[in-house]
């Protein structure tokens, strides 16, 4: 395949959809501009890196290899990334010779977010794409290890442009038939759009259970999540799934990792929470932003979450250029592999503690911080509670409580 040259970028919430400016290649360098047009109406899409100004833009090389966190967030992590790989080398496509343009042209229309990139590279998408949760659950434990599956071409339309690097999908799930379908952009009457995971070959069997108790105690914790819950194969093997919320029905918001807005290398950080607040401050312009991350840190400190990498925490932007936290997402018990936490906790990575959230909440002057971190900490004493009834199996609960519970 030719190499693509130029992108055209476009941000669309609604059934409108509005060019804001275009990528260019120019020797090793990718260079962006915006439209005049789009200048004029005042919507900032990364406020922090890619102001909206009519210069030309270079981003440095790294971390987003060329491209500017706002639209590096659009390509898919891992998973996806795999799947992208593995169904180009199966077509022979060299995909040494695939530059960031080109991927940004595989999302084209259905990455997260509202960001939309043109020309896109169509993948045959097949409405009435056939699947079932435990065949797709094996077929993608054979992408992981490297074996042959038979259904690449449908996992990379189901999952190809998804983030993370466990193995999932994107669908259209009717909550009142319990239905599920392939994803579209435009899903049908009574769809909404959701996210299933699979398993990795690391996770432990009842990684669903697990994730799906962390997410009962991050609710009663008074973080907010989108709506999660356990899908089951014919089987009977469960898999977690979350509601999108960067899709209310089928309009769109814009959708920017701390990562990409901070342009943070999130496998070499050096991010603390502290950055982050400041970020959600900027972004809010509400000092109340300062407690959802405070208790976000101190949910990831009690409850041994140590992935609490900064592409784990995300932005949402409205069609009118307001900005808000996100949900939170990917809370579960992990560690990560340097065996510390991926964000630090006024400085602290290896055992950060209550004290080390009190000494960041003082910097930023929260004033309810004690109550906002006991409450946090006394729900996450109740694990057995929430493992019991959420069908964690004794095994992981008890493994589980060894480590919070000292906490």
């Amino acid at each position: 395949m030719e190499s693509i040259k130029k992108i055209i970028v476009s941000i669309q919430f609604n059934k409108s959809e509005m060019e804001l400016g275009e990528l260019v290649i120019g020797g090793r360098d990718i260079y962006f501009k915006y439209f005049t047009d789009f200048i004029a109406k005042g919507i900032e899409i990364s406020p922090l890196k890619l102001k909206l100004q009519k210069d030309i833009f270079k981003a440095d090389a790294r971390p987003f290899d060329g491209l500017h966190g706002v639209f590096a967030d659009s390509l898919p992590d891992g998973w996806g990334t795999l799947l992208l790989d593995r169904a180009l080398t199966a077509k022979g496509i060299d995909i040494s010779k695939i530059n960031m343009l080109d991927r940004l042209a595989f999302v084209g229309s259905n990455g997260a977010g509202a960001l939309i990139y043109k020309p896109e590279i169509d993948q045959e998408r097949h409405k009435e794409l056939k699947f079932e949760l435990d065949d797709i659950a094996i077929a993608s434990h054979q992408i992981l290890t490297g074996t042959y599956t038979e259904i690449l071409d449908e996992l990379y339309l189901l999952g190809g442009s998804s983030g993370g690097a466990r193995p999932k999908i994107l669908v259209g799930y009717n909550p009142k038939t319990e239905h599920i379908i392939a994803n579209e952009k435009v899903l049908p009457i009574g769809y909404e759009h959701w996210l299933i995971k699979f398993p990795s070959s690391f996770d432990r069997p009842d990684i669903a259970h697990i994730e799906y108790a962390y997410y009962q105690m991050a609710i009663d914790a008074g973080i907010e999540m989108s709506e999660c819950k356990l899908f089951k194969g014919k089987s009977g093997q469960a898999y977690f799934g979350t509601k999108r919320f960067d899709r209310i029905g089928n309009n769109r918001l814009h959708m920017h990792s701390a990562a990409g807005i901070m342009h943070d290398n999130f496998r070499l950080s050096n991010l603390d929470y502290g950055n982050v607040m400041d970020c959600a401050f900027r972004l809010e312009r509400d000092v109340r932003a300062y407690e959802k991350i405070l208790r976000l840190a101190a949910f990831n400190v009690f409850a041994h979450n140590r992935d609490d990498h900064s592409k784990n925490i995300s932005f949402l932007m409205d069609e009118n250029g307001i900005w808000k936290v996100a949900p939170a997402y990917d809370l579960t018990f992990s560690s990560s592999s340097h065996g510390m936490h991926s964000t630090m906790v006024n400085g602290e990575s290896a055992k950060p503690s209550k004290l080390h959230l009190l000494e960041l909440a003082n910097y930023f002057k929260i004033k309810n911080a004690s109550s906002i971190i006991d409450h946090v900490q006394s729900v996450i004493y109740d694990w057995k509670v929430y493992a019991n009834q959420c069908h964690v199996s004794n095994d992981s609960k008890n493994r589980i409580e060894k480590v919070i519970g000292k906490n």
